[in-house]
């Protein structure tokens, strides 16, 4: 038998704690963020989570928001928002162990009806906001312990053409979640994104649903627990060696 060094082959023991957690995009009942902080409040974590209701004023299925987690009106195209949001998250919680970027900005639009406000806004809100937001994560990260899940969507498997601005911000961090991912590993810091592929979270019109059942060989459409589940284990220490990574929640390829 050969030796080896002390602890090689080891699994780390679990050093179970207290977790807090800032969810962001949290609007409404029926969506994945409020879904994401129910499965993180079941598992023990504390959460703190972010709206934007000029946002989901716009938007008839987004009206249900009254939430039983500390919370905070944010705009995130705002980059003095990151800062504003730890503040208060640490003023309820302590600190902050995970970050769960839900937040998005969208507006469909294609190469010909591309705008530079819309392009702006979406880069603003899902771009920068979302790295300033992992920025004051790290600053302030002082237990050599976190985990940063970053939700993104399809335009890695099909082209979305309709949906420009969206695409290639959404694209943009995928690319950041690998870069991340190797610069926080020394820090103890996991750096995963989801992509939840359709989920009815009450915006789909019956065309598109019909659409997706169709093509679904599981016969149903994707619902906001099952990405919730999936970013729950992300979040948790039993995901320690997975990071780097764009996972598909899809149901089907």
């Amino acid at each position: 038998m050969g030796g080896g060094t002390e602890g090689e082959g080891q699994v780390r023991p679990r050093v179970f704690r207290v977790r807090r957690a800032i969810v962001t995009g949290v609007g409404h009942r029926s969506g994945i963020g409020y879904a994401v902080c129910q499965a993180l409040a079941r598992g023990g974590t504390q959460v703190f989570a972010t709206r934007w209701t000029p946002f989901d004023d716009e938007r008839s299925w987004s009206q249900d928001r009254e939430l039983p987690w500390p919370n905070v009106n944010a705009d995130l195209g705002d980059p003095l928002s990151p800062k504003a949001v730890f503040d208060a998250a640490e003023a309820k919680m302590g600190g902050v162990d995970i970050l769960v970027n839900n937040h998005t900005f969208f507006k469909p639009d294609s190469l010909l009806a591309l705008s530079p406000e819309v392009l702006d806004r979406h880069l603003a809100v899902n771009v920068r906001g979302t790295l300033l937001l992992c920025q004051e994560f790290v600053r302030r990260n002082s237990r050599g312990w976190g985990r940063i899940v970053n939700l993104t969507s399809g335009q890695g498997l099909h082209p979305m053409p309709e949906e420009l601005s969206y695409a290639v911000s959404k694209g943009a961090m995928e690319a950041a979640t690998l870069t991340l991912s190797g610069a926080l590993a020394p820090a103890g810091i996991t750096v995963n994104a989801v992509d939840p592929g359709g989920t009815d979270t009450g915006w789909m019109e019956s065309d598109l649903r019909t659409s997706l059942l169709d093509q679904s060989p599981r016969g149903r459409i994707g619902m906001p627990d099952d990405a919730a589940r999936l970013i729950a284990f992300l979040a948790s220490e039993d995901s320690e060696w997975i990071t780097g990574q764009i996972i598909r929640s899809r149901g089907w390829t």
